[in-house]
C-alpha cells in the first residue's frame, strides 16, 4: 500500500547540462559550489552530459565522470577536471586519468571503462535528453521545469536557482 500523504516529498532537482572541456563551464564552478554548499543534501544537483562536438576530449570526459561518480568521488572529479579544462584539450584521456590517480580513485578501472565503453549509454541519453528539452550549448540548468542557459554569461543565474530552489522548499513544509 502506498500512502502518498504519510510519505516525504522527493527532494527537488537542479540538472546541470555540463561538459568537462568547456570554459564556461569551467566559470560556473564557483556558481555550482556555492548552490551545493547552501543547499547540502536538502536539493539533489544531478550532472547531465551533454559534451560538444567541438570539443574532442569532451565524450570521453564525461564517461570518465560517470566512472568517477560509480567509484564514489563523481563531484571532486568533475571540479579537478573543469578546474584544468584548457589542458583537458591538450592532454585528453592522460589527464582524466592522472586526475583520477590524484583523488585515489581505481585509474586501472577508469581505462578500462573508457575503453569498454560501459558509460556511452549514460552520456548518450543524456545528450539524447538534452536535445529533446532544447539545450544547445553549456552549461544549462533545469529547476522545476525552467531552463535556465548559462552560456557565455552566468549574470544572475545563481540568484534565479537560489529563489526557485527557495520556492520549492519552502513548499515542502
Amino acid at each position: 500500500m502506498n500512502d502518498a500523504t504519510t510519505s516525504r516529498p522527493a527532494r527537488p532537482v537542479l540538472d546541470v547540462w555540463c561538459e568537462l572541456q568547456c570554459p564556461d563551464c569551467h566559470a560556473a564552478l564557483e556558481d555550482l559550489r556555492a548552490v551545493r554548499e547552501r543547499y547540502d543534501d536538502r536539493l539533489e544537483i544531478r550532472l547531465r552530459h551533454f559534451p560538444l562536438e567541438k570539443h574532442k576530449h569532451a565524450y570521453v570526459a564525461a564517461q570518465a565522470a560517470e566512472e568517477a561518480i560509480e567509484q564514489g568521488q563523481g563531484w571532486p572529479f568533475i571540479e579537478a577536471v573543469l578546474a584544468r579544462a584548457g589542458e583537458l584539450g591538450s592532454r585528453g584521456e592522460k589527464l582524466l586519468l592522472e586526475v583520477a590517480a590524484e583523488l585515489g580513485l581505481d585509474a586501472e578501472e577508469m581505462d578500462t571503462a573508457l575503453i569498454d565503453g560501459r558509460h556511452l549509454l549514460i552520456v548518450d541519453a543524456d545528450q539524447a535528453e538534452g536535445k529533446a528539452i532544447g539545450v544547445s550549448g553549456t552549461p544549462t540548468y533545469v529547476i522545476d521545469g525552467e531552463r535556465l542557459d548559462g552560456g557565455k554569461s552566468q549574470e544572475g543565474l545563481r540568484a534565479r536557482i537560489e529563489e526557485i530552489a527557495d520556492r520549492l522548499l519552502a513548499g515542502q513544509g
